[in-house]
């Protein structure tokens, strides 16, 4: 797959692509999460107050009026929201440990966890990205427990994401943890970014793949693909 590095000038990108176009075209510009170097200088506390008066006065310029008793608690509770649930797979404190065990059954068969429902976000517009996740891999002599799979996956999901972007993070994790190639990882999803603006198309799903290692030939593309329609 393709990635660029692109550079801003005065709302455009100098190789001549718009914020919009970039938007709408779902580019991403790299594998890892777009972080600035001092992102965890302020405290997870001081996050949610400064995010609760930037709601607010987002809700200000809306005109809604923060005076109401349904209203008055929103920015606190979307501040919340955002560092404690929705986007706290951005700060690495949150990764998920993993703890290897023996492969003591001799089992060198592929391991498929599949249908991992997971809620992320489109980076390009900040609305909910939902879908499935099926998870697979050969053992190089060690096995993870399967509910590790699930948080992996969770982990990299509750960030603003790409659907590509999120998918080869989820297989390069598992490679690093599991110290093998053989990994393969396919997310369906939903954008509403393409359902709820835009286009308004209800109807379509994306689809993004990763196979490394012995899961990259048709035989065992075939194999997995029939363990999950299954």
């Amino acid at each position: 797959m393709k990635t660029e590095t692109l550079t801003k000038k005065n709302g455009h990108y100098l190789n001549g692509l718009s914020i919009e176009d970039i938007g709408d075209d779902h580019l991403f510009t790299g594998l890892d999460t777009p972080m600035k170097a001092n992102a965890f200088d302020m405290s997870d506390a001081e996050k949610k107050e400064r995010i609760s008066i930037l709601f607010s006065e987002i809700m200000d310029v809306l005109g809604l009026d923060l005076n109401d008793d349904s209203l008055k608690g929103t920015p606190d509770r979307v501040a919340k929201m955002y560092i404690e649930e929705i986007f706290s797979g951005l700060d690495p404190k949150n990764k998920p440990k993993v703890a290897l065990f023996d492969n003591k059954y001799q089992y060198n068969q592929m391991l498929v966890e599949k249908d991992i429902t997971f809620y992320s976000n489109c980076e390009h517009h900040f609305v909910p990205i939902m879908g499935k996740a099926h998870v697979a891999y050969i053992s190089s002599g060690k096995v993870i427990g399967l509910s590790k799979l699930n948080r992996i996956v969770q982990y990299y999901a509750k960030r603003p994401q790409v659907q590509e972007r999120l998918t080869n993070q989820i297989a390069n994790e598992l490679k690093e943890v599991l110290g093998t190639e053989d990994i393969a990882v396919i997310i369906d999803a939903k954008h509403l970014c393409v359902s709820s603006r835009g286009v308004k198309d209800d109807t379509s799903a994306t689809v993004t793949t990763y196979y490394g290692g012995a899961f990259n030939t048709p035989q065992k593309i075939n194999e997995l693909l029939n363990y999950i329609n299954n």
